[in-house]
């Protein structure tokens, strides 16, 4: 959905469309996390040093394929997907400067996780290297792991893990989380998820005042892997968000025949979803926004004849009216605390983004003023205190962020393509958005500094992303 159909919503508020309502299918139950198991007592122990790097400089990190210790093809496939994905999740952060991997070609591989050629590795110029094996079991697969120090010829880091072969990126995205957090007491983004909206499917609407195609709901690991669709109703569904927990996407979808209403599924559940805000063919609500204690969702609604902000309870208790305004109000956003609510209004002539306390009894406040239109504000995660928004300065849209701290506002992106729909990552460090860039919309992700640009998505089009807490 672009930013001229949130504010001008003839799409849910006026326009009559007639959908089919189909069943929802749950998404299978959450993938096994592997289990870890203390490291024998002969292994060094994990945590007795830290990789740096010569000078104060970023310590460079290797990271060859792991070691097949049962020499069948499956444990092979399964070593060199934790391997290589295990690289690309320590690259993510750009704590670490990666040894390409191209060039480990010349140095032996080991006979086990404790014969490492050290001196192989100095001349690489590695600080450190993450040497594994993968060991089938009756029941699935044992992955031990060990992050040596080179110069020290010691280990830094040092687990076993055990889960089901079903998912081998799993560990790969467990051990990087747990290296970062014990190496540079850094929370890593590994495990999180991103959902989406998208049309990858190609189906389109039957029966419809609008040739339409249909958008679902998908979820993905962090960067794009493993997509899975979770809504299959067949109709258009928008603007997933994940609740704090990681449970369960409220969304906003034209189900029910002619009428937008918001829904939540609990995705691991297997259970119906939920319709919180009462939705009716008159009572159209949009656009949720999960409050950070996960407790209240605050969303669009024309309920008393205009489309202002609401705030409710997960269940659809204690409904509260926020805004009061003969202008279109949309797209909330909650600050880190949980006190205070971001949302786009035209009350000024263009869209601009205002502030207004979360219980509705203080006057809205603007916060931009620069953009000739500012839209889809999304407040970052605490430790930051920042707001970041698609900004209109030209053809196309540009994200856009703001220190409420200080006032001061930079652009992220800089007019490769339309960039619109950020939402920040759990850590606050990394932003998500859909941009035009390559031709298509699809999700990119992108540090909050402008640097390490991803893409994540490259099937049909893709909107609106949003990053599970």
């Amino acid at each position: 959905m672009t930013h001229r159909s949130i504010l001008r919503p003839a799409v849910g508020l006026c326009a009559a469309i007639a959908l089919s309502v189909v069943a929802m299918a749950a998404v299978p139950g959450t993938p096994q996390q592997p289990s870890a198991t203390p490291p024998a007592q002969e292994q060094p122990r994990e945590g007795s040093s830290k990789i740096s790097g010569a000078g104060g400089a970023k310590p460079k990190l290797a990271v060859p394929d792991f070691l097949a210790a049962t020499p069948d093809a499956e444990s092979k496939a399964i070593a060199a997907t934790i391997g290589q994905v295990l690289w690309a999740d320590l690259d993510f952060e750009r704590e670490y400067y990666m040894v390409p991997r191209d060039t480990y070609a010349s140095i032996p591989v080991p006979a086990s996780v404790d014969a490492v050629p050290f001196d192989r590795w100095r001349e690489l110029g590695a600080d450190g290297v993450v040497i594994g094996a993968v060991r089938k079991t009756a029941t699935g697969v044992t992955v031990q792991v060990k992050l040596y120090s080179v110069a020290g010829q010691t280990a830094a880091f040092s687990k076993e893990y055990s889960g089901t072969a079903a998912n081998p990126r799993v560990f790969a995205h467990t051990i990087s989380d747990e290296i970062f957090k014990q190496q540079r007491n850094l929370t890593g983004v590994a495990r999180t998820k991103l959902t989406f909206s998208s049309d990858r499917d190609g189906e389109r609407m039957k029966g419809t005042v609008y040739d339409r195609k249909i958008k679902e709901i998908y979820i993905s690991d962090y960067d794009g892997a493993n997509p899975r669709r979770i809504t299959v109703n067949r109709s258009l569904n928008i603007n997933p968000v994940w609740s704090s927990d990681g449970k369960a996407i409220a969304y906003t979808s034209y189900r029910r025949q002619n009428f937008p209403d918001i829904f939540i599924q609990r995705i691991y559940d297997g259970t119906p979803p939920e319709s919180p805000a009462r939705g009716t063919d008159r009572i159209h609500n949009f656009l949720p926004a999960w409050s950070p204690d996960g407790t209240k969702l605050a969303f669009m609604s024309n309920r008393d004849g205009n489309a202002e902000i609401y705030v409710m309870d997960a269940n659809g208790g204690n409904l509260r009216r926020i805004t009061r305004h003969p202008n279109i109000d949309a797209t909330p956003t909650w600050s880190p605390a949980g006190n205070q609510i971001a949302f786009t209004s035209d009350r000024s002539g263009s869209p601009q983004i205002y502030v207004v306390d979360a219980d509705g009894l203080g006057q809205p406040q603007r916060i931009t003023s620069d953009d000739s239109w500012a839209d889809r504000a999304t407040w970052s995660p605490a430790p930051f205190n920042e707001i970041a928004y698609a900004a209109r300065n030209g053809p196309g849209f540009d994200i856009k962020i703001r220190d409420m701290t200080t006032g001061q506002s930079h652009f992220l992106t800089n007019g490769e393509g339309s960039n619109e729909s950020p939402a920040f990552s759990p850590t606050g460090r990394h932003i998500a958005f859909a941009s035009t860039r390559l031709g298509n919309q699809q999700i990119f992700v992108v540090a909050r500094d402008g640097n390490g640009l991803h893409q994540v998505t490259k099937e049909g089009n893709n909107y609106t992303p949003n990053w599970s807490r």
